[in-house]
This record gives C-alpha cells, structure tokens and sequence, in this order.
C-alpha cells in the first residue's frame, strides 16, 4: 500500500505531536486542573527537563520509533530485545524513569533475552499485585506505523507484546490495543473510532472497555474529570480519549490534556499520538518544532524522518527522502535562485539548490520542501515545513501557510537573518514571502504580489496557494476589524 501525502502527514504527526504534549506538559506534572483560559508555556520540567525537551514518554517511544524506521518488525524477537536494551541503556542517565518501568529493568540481568524481561515484567506484577501505570500506553504511539498496511490482528499483537516488556497487567495491554489500533484508523482514514477497536480484545474485557470509553466520550468530558489517579492506564487513556474527542484543533486536544493536571505530560503524550494522527504533523505550530528536543539527541526534524521511514518500512521516496544526504529539483541544480525579499533585507527568497552556496551570514532556514539529511550545516537552524505544492494535498493549507510566514518573522525579531525556500522558488517560496510581506510587514496584499513577482525570476505561484493566502488575509482583516 502507498500512503497519500495527507496519510504519511498524519503518520508524522502520531510521533511529532505526542513529542510536543510530553515537553509542553512537563512543567506542569503533579499540579492541579487548569483552567481552560490558561497560557500554556514550554519551562522547565519537574524532573529537570529544559524547555521543549521531551521526558520519559517519549524517550521510550523512540527505540520503537527506529526500529520501524530500518524497516524491522516488532513481532521478531530480536527488535523486541534490541528496544528493551536501550531502555535500559537510556534509565542509566534518564532524568525520569517511571517507578514500575525502573524497578523492572533494573531486575533485567547484564546479558539477557526476551524472556529475561518478561519475567521480570511478570514477577514485579505477581508479587505487587498491580502493574497498569501509564507507562506503556504513553510510548504506544509508534508501534500503528509499522502495521498501516498489514492485518490490525497483528498490530495488536505487537501492543499486547511491547506492553508486556515492562507493564504485565491486562489493562496495559487492552489500552495500547485500543490505542495503537485507533492510531492505525485515524492515519488511514482522518476518523476517530476508538469503540470501533473493542473487537480486538476478549468478549469480557471488550465489554468493560466500552463502558470506559462511554465516559471518556460523554458530552461536555475533559480531563479534569479523569485527573484522580491518572498515572493509572485507565484513567489516564480516558483522560487522554477525552482531550481529543472534544477538540477543535490538534493544538486544542494537547493543551486540553495539559489542563487536566497531574500526569500531564503522560497524558498530554498519550493525546497527542492520537490527534497527531487525526489532524497531521503539518497542524503541530512550528514554534513548538522549533523548541523540541530530547534522548538520543534528536529533535523535531529527526522525529519527521524516522516517522516517515517507520510508515514506509524503512525506505526512502523516490527522491531519497528522508534518508539522502541531499536533494536536487531536476532541472534546477546548477541554478539555484537566490533573492532578496522586497519587504525585509535580511530575509531572502528562492529555491532548493541555493543551499548549496549560503552566505555564511544566514542564520535560520525555512524550507518549504523537502531537503537531503546533511544539506544544512548544523550551525544553521532549518525549519522544515510539511507543504505540498499540489491542491487536495495538504491537511492544513491555511494553517501551514500562515504558519510559516510566522516563522519567518518570529526568526526575524529574534534577530536572525533567513532565507526562504522551496523547490524551484516558483510557487511555495512566492506565496509564503507575499504573505510574510502582507501579514508581518503591512504591506497591501496586491503589491506584496507584484513585488514578490518582480523579486523571484520564476515567480509561478499556484492558483490554490493564491487563494488559501487571500483568504488567510481577509481573516486577519476580520480579527482586527
């Protein structure tokens, strides 16, 4: 199966927006319910965590994450082991381990199996009693990326099996079935169905489920009212369940689950898989992308690329996307455009291959395509934004364009210089640097056009990006009117 550009947008978003909810709602874990006129802010997490950085949800997600991005199997042995190991190796330094998951990898001996583990996930539940924290289900999200084009029967199985590592109770695994199954749904189709999933536990425990999702998805539900015991799987999947169902944006459903309070990075994590997957990567604000970070070293960027690869079993497009080092417009690779903005000096406008001859003076870049892995040097910030230049191919058009004129002038006010690109400096590069013009810089919609017209040699701008910018504009006009 090939996934559509809006599907492997969804598919990013699973990972990307459960990394933003982990960091946005890591400064405010262990505290009360919010409300719902409340700023939210990335800060410094409890345990430590800088600004956008993510926590444990997210660190233990990644191992999963990467191997489905080299196109390995969770339902092998040796994937499981090979994720098992680098949790461990991970909770040596780990800000912040969950108790349950510390107390059952510390127990893991120095060489070990599969069954090593297990045993040691089963014996901690057999001799406390209770092993449903939320610790499985908050990492859950990138295990659906593996399965989008095999049976939901072996999805399943794969949850029930990467639960099991370190969370032994049933609840554990029925809530990262439902979960990981309901991901799957949401990134092939744009549906939320959660009760649609119950068929894949048993007759008894399916039953109990649906009971619980009744109460996630009751009118006028938030997760306040699942706050209590919320590092408990249940309750904080409903709490999660009830962050998305009654959002309006993907943003909405992951300040939603911060205002809950308590476990609010877990949840807010938990949430964010979901909603990722419901509305696209493309909806997470680049200025939270600008601002995440964390184990092993990665940000949002790598987070794209290994998202990517996961959905596509580990291979590249037919450009060499995400993994080449480099990427080249046919065409246009001896030519790159290289422009100055009509509105800004220190903004420049053009086209893909003019990263091949930066002026060292250029601070941050703002691509609007895709780009090779090694492209950018990394003493430059590269701001990567989800924009496909065909009509009724992106999820969030309006948004996406607004928002990466934004990014534009927020790089600006922080003083950097920046240059704009897409692939050829036609069409993507011209609608956004018009709307950078119109929106950040006063000028008239019509002669930001003309201008940007007279600044780009091949100024071809699609007529749907042409009218998703007039239409961010009149907006504008009405909020400020």
């Amino acid at each position: 199966m090939s996934l559509t550009s809006i599907q492997l947008d969804r598919a990013i978003g699973t990972v990307l927006a459960s990394a933003a909810g982990d960091a946005l709602g890591s400064q405010y874990e262990f505290g009360p319910a919010l409300p719902d006129d409340t700023t939210l802010l990335f800060g410094q997490g409890a345990f430590g965590h800088g600004p956008g950085e993510w926590t444990d949800d997210t660190s233990m997600a990644i191992p999963i994450l990467d191997v489905l991005a080299r196109g390995d199997r969770l339902d092998d042995v040796v994937s499981r082991e090979e994720i098992a190991g680098r949790w461990i190796e991970w909770a040596r330094t780990a800000k912040d381990v969950g108790a349950q998951t510390r107390s059952v990898l510390s127990r893991v001996p120095a060489s070990f199996s599969e069954e090593d583990v297990r045993t040691a996930s089963r014996t901690l539940h057999e001799r406390t009693g209770r092993s449903a924290g939320n610790g499985a289900l908050m990492r859950t999200g990138p295990v659906a990326l593996g399965y989008l084009n095999r049976p939901v029967t072996d999805l399943a199985d794969a949850a029930r099996a990467v639960s099991e590592l370190t969370h032994w109770e049933a609840d554990s695994a029925s809530a990262c079935i439902i979960w990981s199954a309901a991901i799957r749904h949401a990134i092939l189709t744009g549906e939320l169905d959660v009760r649609g999933q119950l068929p894949l536990l048993r007759d008894s425990d399916a039953a109990r489920w649906s009971a619980l999702i009744d109460e996630a998805l009751a009118p006028g539900a938030h997760p306040r009212d699942f706050r209590q015991s919320n590092g408990w799987v249940v309750r904080a999947f409903q709490g999660a369940l009830a962050a998305v169902a009654g959002a309006a944006s993907l943003t909405d459903a992951v300040e939603r689950a911060v205002r809950g309070g308590n476990d609010t990075d877990t949840v807010a994590a938990i949430a964010g898989s979901l909603a990722g997957a419901l509305w696209g990567g493309s909806a997470v604000p680049l200025s939270w992308k600008r601002k995440l970070h964390g184990w092993p070293w990665y940000t949002a960027n790598d987070l794209v690329r290994q998202a990517a690869l996961a959905a596509r079993g580990g291979q590249a497009d037919g450009e060499g996307w995400p993994t080449a080092d480099r990427l080249a417009q046919p065409g246009h690779a001896s030519r790159g455009t290289f422009e100055q903005h009509p509105h800004d000096d220190r903004v420049w406008i053009g086209s893909l291959a003019a990263l091949d001859r930066l002026p060292i003076d250029i601070d941050a870049v703002v691509s609007l395509c895709r780009v090779g892995a090694a492209q950018l040097s990394e003493e430059v910030e590269s701001v990567q934004v989800w924009l496909i230049d065909q009509p009724a191919r992106n999820a969030n058009l309006d948004l996406v364009l607004a928002d990466a004129a934004d990014a534009v002038a927020a790089l600006r006010a922080e003083g950097k210089i920046v240059f704009l690109h897409c692939a050829e400096g036609r069409s993507r590069t011209a609608a956004v640097s018009t709307l950078y013009g119109a929106r950040h810089r006063g000028i008239p919609l019509h002669r930001a056009w003309d201008d940007i017209r007279g600044a780009l040699p091949e100024f071809a701008p699609q007529q749907f990006l042409r009218d998703a910018v007039s239409r961010i504009m009149n907006d504008q006009k009405k909020e400020t009117s």
